[in-house]
């Protein structure tokens, strides 16, 4: 009976919390005060969540950033780390976040794929990097990892997966804070790298990610064509697996970017850029 009572409250707080809490008016007046009490303190920590400030921010991306790199060492080519690095920010520059500390970087790793931590800390893979034919497709990748650290959607997926008592508290507690956040980031890394993020937040991140790379001058259109060289690997290829278990599929990716793009950027000018193998070696100069 208690486990039953238990997970009955603990449905309740769910139901209860965020927007969902504030739009039931007179059914949550009518609950019981013990779960009534319950569910109160389950908003606060939701809200609580939305508060963290922009150095924690940053420092909770840094943690994330640093179990990453334990993981997949920086490739050793200066003029590609520049290139990259300096297509970043330019695109970087452009958001309503220009003053993040933005960092960009490529890892020595073969697999096809690209990585985002809150506080702007991008990835790409130097594996992504040999499938690029131009400069506004690498934009567009880039753009749509952006798209992910202005939305925050990362932090939003560590409080919807459970550790949103934890990491209110941490954001509670200036002290809890630096005392914690290597251990927080550490267990909190793996899981959500490995899972990925929200359906929701991919197709979010591809349509915000479009009008950041228009923004920066590139055709809107490079990372939809990114998408259809990812539509033509096989799920099966260990390269290609991580991007396919952490995204929506490449069909279901493009249908949604169709939608949301339609004849919106006919008239726009974007440049393709220039060849992605001469971009690189405009740097080793």
């Amino acid at each position: 009976m208690r486990a039953t009572k238990k997970i009955l409250i603990a449905s309740l707080i769910i139901a209860l919390s965020g927007s969902a809490f504030a739009q039931l008016g007179d059914l949550f007046n009518k609950l019981p005060g013990n779960v009534k009490t319950l569910a109160e303190g389950a908003k606060n920590l939701v809200d609580k969540t939305k508060e963290i400030d922009e150095p924690k921010e940053i420092a909770l991306g840094n943690e994330f950033a640093a179990s990453l790199l334990g993981a997949k060492p920086l490739l050793n080519d200066p003029a590609l780390q520049r290139y990259v690095n300096t297509l970043g920010r330019w695109l970087a520059s452009q958001t309503e976040r220009p003053d993040l500390p933005w960092t960009f970087a490529v890892l020595d790793d073969v697999g096809f794929n690209a990585f985002a931590t809150p506080g702007g800390n991008i990835f790409v893979t130097r594996g992504l990097l040999a499938r690029m034919r131009s400069e506004s497709e690498l934009a567009g990748v880039l753009a749509h990892e952006i798209a992910h650290v202005l939305r925050k959607h990362h932090l939003n997926a560590i409080s919807k997966a459970g550790g949103v008592g934890v990491f209110a508290d941490l954001v509670a507690s200036q002290l809890k804070w630096d005392a914690n956040l290597k251990t927080f980031a550490a267990n909190v890394f793996k899981d959500l790298y490995a899972k990925g993020l929200d359906k929701a937040d991919e197709y979010d991140a591809d349509r915000v990610g479009v009008v950041i790379a228009a923004r920066a001058g590139f055709d809107p259109y490079g990372l939809p064509a990114v998408i259809q060289t990812l539509q033509a690997q096989s799920a099966q290829d260990n390269n290609f697996s991580l991007q396919f278990e952490t995204h929506p599929s490449p069909t279901d990716r493009l249908d949604n970017l169709d939608k949301a793009m339609r004849n919106r950027f006919e008239s726009t000018n974007g440049s393709q850029g220039r060849p992605f193998n001469e971009r690189v070696k405009e740097f080793s100069r």
